[in-house]
């Protein structure tokens, strides 16, 4: 009976304690996360790219500051994309089947329009391209598996500095699998991106002198 019991109080405090864990983790980490780097405004203001997705269930807005304009961002931004562009500049062991991405800006790859498909994987999905803006704006979106997301960069000048601003919009179709991939995505999306923003500010900011090779 007590060995029931002892059992009985163990569950129920494991249970408690990822209960408050869960509700920490809503209140004081999955804000941090989706803000990243953003201020008050940059995360409640329009972008372009919103009206894509009008309702999504989960907005992240996350900036940087670049120690250069936006003219010498751009060409970074403009050529991503994985396998036959210069990469996402993010994990390329996850995101881009292992090849590095680009230390260098590339002419051939300066030209990007409305509709082209930026792989993501070597089975042919990938992000659209929605928007385009040179200096000003890059807005992708992707359809697949069980849902549709986007991605809109944003290059705003400050006086011989840039912000630049990523917001994911994610919309889950219902069912299990879409809310999956609503609880991963949120953590997961974060580490990405944070590394993508990162590695776009120091290329731009070391000039693409960094060694490294080009696929």
């Amino acid at each position: 009976m007590r060995r029931t019991r002892n059992s009985g109080r163990r569950l129920r405090r494991a249970l408690l304690g990822q209960a408050a864990g869960l509700v920490a983790y809503a209140m004081f980490v999955r804000p941090r996360l989706l803000r990243w780097g953003a201020t008050r405004e940059e995360v409640h203001g329009q972008l372009l790219g919103d009206a894509v997705i009008p309702l999504p269930h989960i907005v992240a807005t996350r900036a940087i500051t670049i120690d250069a304009p936006p003219e010498a961002v751009w060409p970074w931004l403009v050529q991503m994309g994985g396998y036959t562009r210069a990469g996402w500049y993010g994990y390329d062991a996850i995101d881009n089947g292992g090849m590095p991405s680009a230390r260098r800006i590339i002419p051939e790859l300066q030209k990007l329009d409305v509709g082209d498909l930026l792989l993501t994987s070597r089975s042919g999905t990938g992000y659209r391209v929605e928007l385009v803006e040179r200096e000003r704006a890059l807005v992708l979106a992707i359809r697949a598996f069980h849902v549709t997301e986007t991605w809109a960069i944003v290059l705003r000048g400050l006086g011989g500095h840039t912000r630049m601003l990523f917001r994911l919009r994610v919309l889950c179709r219902p069912g299990l699998l879409g809310m999956i991939y609503l609880f991963l995505s949120q953590s997961a999306d974060y580490f990405t991106v944070k590394k993508q923003m990162t590695t776009i500010k120091a290329l731009v900011e070391d000039g693409g002198r960094q060694a490294g090779p080009v696929p």
